[in-house]
């Protein structure tokens, strides 16, 4: 259990909670699905992928800002899940929630660490083992700036939110001052065609991917200044910020390089600058893609750690999870934990394999979970006390439940059986630990000596 005179630090800002999850969110991904979205939608239409995650993202997280707002603690949805569905259901929930997020969480760092990899051979033409060994060499990086206090760790998600932004603008830049390419590649569509959309749910997992993020500041719920404003001021600047950011990021692109050409590219920032500044300007721009890919996996695994050490304060996790270092108070065991299995997963995995699976593993816990746990909430306590709600409720909730379940149904057969795979061998290990009362023997022992 958690050391009572040590407690979590509210040292977070509203600017400062905002650049985590800006940061959090424009990551490898924006980069590497661009191209993936452009073949997928097979032409101009690939935009719509991008304004349908901007949707999701914008109608989601109004559902995360009333649940952070209201429960601001570590762990976000742990909380989220636990007070929604009661005693029984809701430490079931709760621990589903807890027991994807290890291996969610160490996969989204390791997809970032894999694309990061990648994208270097922009610059270098790096061998597989190669690759590899930087893919591991980044996550190790990333534990150690991340072992500090959360203060700190403030000031450096700023630093690295001014080259996330600075990177994306000088695309945009880019494009209005060469714009080359004639206007045939603006999107026009019939609706009525089926394929349409079974194209677009394929697409939208991948831009999907790359707004996740949204929604960290609710995993860093008791680090935040003034929560109740803070958490849906930094969810709402966060998700309308970057999805104007990237609508205008894959504009810029298809404006210089041909749509038709674009959907082919490994690299295609550093194509982009390449056509209008050269190679050696490419290789800054390649360089600056790293550092954003680097930005967003210092935030998530931030924000990822404080879920096991949430758990394990609340008597529902393994105890261990829930220390703090005696100096820096922050999660130093969950970090360690989550960092050492995102190192594996980097060495092991593909990523393309990685994006899909990211999303199908959490969308019916997580997010149609709680997305449900709020009308229950709402329907329980009503809303006399909440520090913020959403605006036009319940249609927010049902749009977004309907959106996730063609989203899950989208990442493919394979996926949906991986995802009720982990969820049912969650319920039997879930089970059998509250059997022996497992967590609870543990709690008891370690409070004994």
């Amino acid at each position: 259990m958690e050391n009572k005179t040590v407690k979590l630090d509210r040292g977070l800002s509203l600017f400062q909670a905002t650049t985590i999850n800006m940061i959090d969110m424009v990551g490898i991904g924006p980069f590497i699905v661009l191209p993936l979205v452009i073949k997928i939608m097979g032409g101009p239409t690939f935009i719509y992928a991008w304004i349908a995650g901007a949707i999701l993202s914008l109608v989601d997280g109004m559902i995360w800002a009333e649940l952070g707002a209201a429960y601001p603690k570590a762990g976000g949805s742990y909380n989220f899940l636990k007070e929604a569905y009661g005693k029984k259901w809701g430490k079931l929930f709760s621990f589903l929630f807890v027991w994807q997020t290890l291996l969610l969480s160490p996969l989204v760092a390791a997809s970032g660490a894999i694309g990061f990899s990648q994208y270097c051979s922009y610059i270098y033409p790096f061998s597989p083992l190669q690759q590899k060994m930087i893919s591991g060499a980044i996550i190790i990086l990333l534990v150690i700036l991340l072992y500090r206090k959360i203060h700190t760790i403030g000031k450096i998600s700023v630093v690295l939110w001014i080259a996330v932004i600075a990177t994306i603008s000088w695309i945009i830049f880019g494009a209005i001052t060469h714009h080359s390419v004639s206007n045939d590649w603006l999107p026009v569509q019939d609706f009525s065609s089926q394929l349409f959309f079974v194209a677009l749910g394929q697409a939208t997992v991948k831009t999907i991917y790359s707004y996740l993020g949204y929604y960290n500041v609710c995993h860093l719920g008791g680090e935040i200044q003034n929560p109740g404003k803070n958490i849906p001021k930094s969810i709402f600047i966060s998700v309308i910020g970057i999805a104007i950011l990237y609508l205008a990021m894959n504009l810029s692109v298809v404006s210089v390089v041909p749509w038709q050409e674009a959907q082919n590219s490994t690299f295609i920032v550093s194509t982009f600058i390449e056509k209008i500044y050269g190679h050696s300007a490419a290789i800054v721009a390649t360089i600056m893609v790293l550092i954003v890919a680097f930005a967003s996996l210092f935030a998530v695994l931030l924000g990822y750690s404080r879920i096991p050490y949430a758990a394990a304060i609340d008597g529902s996790f393994f105890p261990v999870f829930g220390k703090l270092h005696p100096k820096k108070h922050f999660p130093y065991v969950s970090l360690l934990f989550l960092g050492s299995l995102a190192f594996v997963f980097s060495l092991l995995f593909k990523l393309s394999t990685v994006i899909s699976a990211i999303l199908a593993m959490r969308i019916i816990i997580q997010f149609i979970g709680q997305a449900v746990g709020l009308v229950i909430l709402r329907n329980r306590n009503g809303t006399k006390k909440l520090p913020y709600k959403m605006f036009l409720y319940p249609i927010p909730v049902i749009v977004a439940i309907l959106i996730w379940f063609f989203i899950f149904l989208s990442t493919g057969k394979d996926m949906v059986i991986y995802a009720t795979i982990i969820i049912s061998c969650g319920v039997v290990v879930y089970y059998f630990l509250n059997r022996y009362n497992v967590f609870e023997k543990m709690n008891t022992k370690l409070e004994s000596k």
